[in-house]
């Protein structure tokens, strides 16, 4: 079993998209920071979101880190979980802030954000990956216009090599 972190973006996108399911059934627990969990519990966060956290289900846990953060100039959540998964020897952190991506790559650790998680629940036939992007494009998630395509183009090839 992976030790996985996620931080606040793909945990709210995943929900705005009806595809949260695919965390526990790729990772089985997802472990956030308090402030992770703040954030998702803002006022500004949409009603869904707020109100997922509010009941969040048994596969996610909510761990305080013990130290000093681990990262300067990162907003707290990107802190929070990059200081965690260093705390934690975590096997992946789940994050689309590329600073926050950059500066836990830089500590050796694992990343994947939204569309990296989508891809691999496509792999796995989880979920059908064009409907999921689809889906995202209709929210706020930014992202440069090619990439999506590029991944479904990727994934459609490996499909059609399979005998």
């Amino acid at each position: 079993m992976k030790l996985v972190i996620a931080d606040t973006g793909p945990i709210n996108y995943l929900l705005l998209i009806g595809s949260i399911d695919i965390l526990p059934a790729l990772f089985q627990t997802v472990i956030l920071p308090p402030a992770v969990r703040n954030e998702l519990g803002h006022p500004d966060s949409p009603d869904m979101v707020r109100n997922w956290i509010a009941a969040p289900p048994p596969w996610l846990e909510v761990h305080h880190t013990r130290g000093p953060n681990a990262v300067a100039g990162l907003g707290a959540g990107e802190t929070e979980a990059i200081t965690l998964a260093v705390e934690l020897d975590a096997d992946l952190v789940l994050m689309d802030d590329r600073r926050g991506v950059r500066a836990a790559r830089d500590k050796g650790i694992e990343v994947t954000g939204t569309l990296g998680i989508l891809v691999l629940a496509g792999k796995h036939g989880i979920l059908n990956l064009a409907e999921a992007f689809d889906r995202l494009k209709r929210t706020s998630f930014r992202y440069p216009p090619n990439v999506m395509d590029q991944f479904l183009d990727s994934s459609l090839d490996k499909e059609t090599e399979r005998p």
